[in-house]
């Protein structure tokens, strides 16, 4: 009984300690740490400050480069994560966004589900994350814009897929979320797209994510529709 206890005891530890080995990359799935840092230096936002978080993936997080203009009004907050699903991004929603106070929230979450970044979803399921963010945001206060997808007709990282009627599905569902929910919507999809329903070439070097001529037409289009969502009354 002993030697036999022994045994199972010493397993169990092994067990354990396996465990928490092979979880160990995933400790922190859904990108708490990124910002944590950031967000404390920020602090709350000025009297008279209309502060804009933008919430998304690395189309949000590659637009904060020295080359573009976006970011460098001190109002706009970047708050993008390579690689994310839209149910990662509902994870950290609350730390990333409603903890730093923004009038304005804009959301573009989507495409990483699609290829499969964080195993199956249906678009139903995304639509849904996207939702419950624009529940949690205007359960604060803080007024909602949604964007549509940038086209792709194909993922590098994944090539067996071929997600352009996805794109185009998704966006009609979160295209209506923002008409049912009295949000703003932001096309990003209609000046980008190509006869196959990938992004221009001129707009996506690798046919995902934007270029520099690809976000300068991003921008005036984003800045329109948050200046739009500062004057809802």
């Amino acid at each position: 009984m002993k030697r036999s206890a022994f045994l199972c005891g010493g397993l169990l530890a092994a067990c354990v300690a396996l465990t928490a080995h092979a979880a160990e990359p995933n400790l922190d799935w859904p990108g708490m740490a990124l910002y944590q840092k950031a967000n404390a230096a920020l602090g709350a936002p000025a009297t008279n400050e209309a502060r804009v978080v933008f919430m998304g993936d690395s189309i949000t997080e590659f637009w904060d480069k020295p080359h573009e203009a976006m970011f460098a009004n001190p109002a706009f907050v970047n708050r993008g994560v390579s690689g994310q699903t839209s149910s990662q991004m509902l994870v950290r929603f609350r730390q990333d966004v409603i903890e730093l106070k923004p009038r304005v929230v804009v959301i573009l979450a989507g495409t990483n589900d699609i290829a499969g970044n964080t195993g199956p979803i249906s678009n139903e399921t995304i639509a849904g994350h996207i939702a419950s963010m624009a529940d949690l945001a205007r359960a604060h206060g803080i007024r909602v814009v949604l964007a549509a997808l940038v086209p792709a007709n194909a993922y590098y990282w994944n090539a067996a897929l071929r997600p352009a009627q996805r794109v185009v599905d998704l966006n009609r569902r979160i295209e209506t979320l923002a008409r049912q929910g009295g949000h703003g919507f932001l096309d990003f999809f209609t000046p980008m797209v190509d006869e196959q329903l990938g992004c221009k070439p001129e707009f996506c070097g690798d046919g995902v994510h934007p270029n520099a001529a690809g976000y300068r037409v991003m921008r005036p289009l984003a800045e329109q529709a948050v200046h739009a969502a500062l004057a809802l009354r």
